[in-house]
């Protein structure tokens, strides 16, 4: 079988993980890439051998691809995912698929309409301890569920924010919450259930960007359960974790590690005989704060679209946690407790 075609719209940092992933994965081979920067575009395709562009729709006209993975800045993945759709493609787009839900709801739509798949990259859902932590969620083993949370306590200097002007805008990126807690806020929700309720404050402490840099949730589950969210990216003078526990009336487990990678805690009222082997076996050290995931991650594509298998990550899973995010940024916003489901009044995230 012919290997799964991929286009790279977007040439900055995460593209350098896509490519490299594609360029080794079984099944697939990266086509063609396009940056708005020139200089971004030609060092990724010259690297890779493929051809280069700077307009995505002219890279959707002339190169062979059967899969787009949108990498731009998250406040633009909208148009080029459309785009693609349109153009028959399958869309890739990096987390979170996008910063409003107008956007969000017409790339469903759009690829609904094109019958083409939409995948939204939480590769994080793919470490085998969150794999674990969810196989026991699922078979009941917490009982009732008492507290969640989710703890990102990384470091990006002023120098990280100053490398592109779209970085800390509330027009491209959003601040620590809409990036890079933005994975630990879908495991959190994935783990514990619709959110009900939320309250939250922020605060800009150690840079200068338009958004924040730390963050404080409150969460109500509509199974009655609490959450906590704590998220900065001013851990100095390095990253410390990227971790997520679940309590229930039965067990707690907490996995650390600085990108949700190690057990750290796994007990139950029933321990059972491969309890010990979950925790050895499930520990990794990746190399970065971007784990092994993405490999699992775009093996996994290959096999929905082969296959033709649901997602783990479709667009409307994608959504549910890019609204939790806009009505945290809602309570920051209104001083109040936000109610989901809602529609934001004045949430900045995503707007000029």
């Amino acid at each position: 079988m012919e290997p799964l075609r991929f286009g790279l719209i977007g040439c900055g940092r995460i593209a350098t993980r896509h490519a490299k992933v594609i360029s080794e994965m079984t099944g697939a081979e990266l086509a063609a890439v396009c940056d708005v920067r020139p200089e971004r575009a030609e060092a990724v395709g010259k690297k890779y051998s493929v051809p280069w562009y700077t307009s995505h729709r002219q890279m959707l006209a002339e190169a062979s691809m059967d899969v787009v993975n949108v990498l731009t800045p998250s406040g633009d993945h909208a148009q080029p995912a459309i785009d693609a759709a349109r153009a028959g493609r399958h869309v890739v787009v990096e987390k979170p698929m996008a910063l409003t839900l107008d956007d969000a709801d017409e790339m469903i739509r759009v690829c609904a309409e094109h019958n083409v798949r939409l995948f939204v990259v939480k590769q994080n859902r793919y470490n085998l301890a969150v794999q674990k932590l969810r196989e026991a969620r699922d078979r009941g083993r917490f009982g009732k569920m008492v507290l969640g949370t989710a703890r990102v306590r990384w470091c990006r200097t002023q120098e990280y924010y100053d490398q592109d002007d779209w970085r800390g805008t509330w027009a491209k990126d959003g601040g620590v919450l809409a990036n890079q807690a933005s994975h630990h806020i879908d495991l959190l929700e994935w783990m514990m259930g619709d959110v009900a309720s939320v309250m939250a404050m922020t605060a800009t402490r150690l840079v200068k960007i338009e958004t924040e840099d730390t963050a404080v949730a409150i969460l109500r589950f509509r199974s009655g359960a609490l959450g906590v969210i704590e998220a900065t990216t001013a851990t100095r003078p390095r990253d410390l974790e990227g971790a997520i526990s679940i309590l229930g009336e039965q067990g707690t487990v907490e996995i650390a590690g600085f990108a949700v990678n190690e057990i750290r805690t796994w007990q139950f009222s029933r321990p059972e005989p491969e309890d010990a082997e979950v925790v050895r076996t499930s520990a990794q050290r990746p190399p970065d704060q971007y784990g092994f995931g993405h490999a699992r991650f775009l093996a996994n594509v290959v096999e929905c679209i082969r296959e033709g298998r649901p997602a783990l990550v479709d667009g409307l899973e994608g959504r549910r946690s890019l609204e939790l995010i806009l009505a945290i940024y809602e309570s920051v916003e209104t001083g109040q407790e936000i109610e989901l489901r809602f529609q934001p009044k004045l949430c900045r995230l995503g707007l000029a």
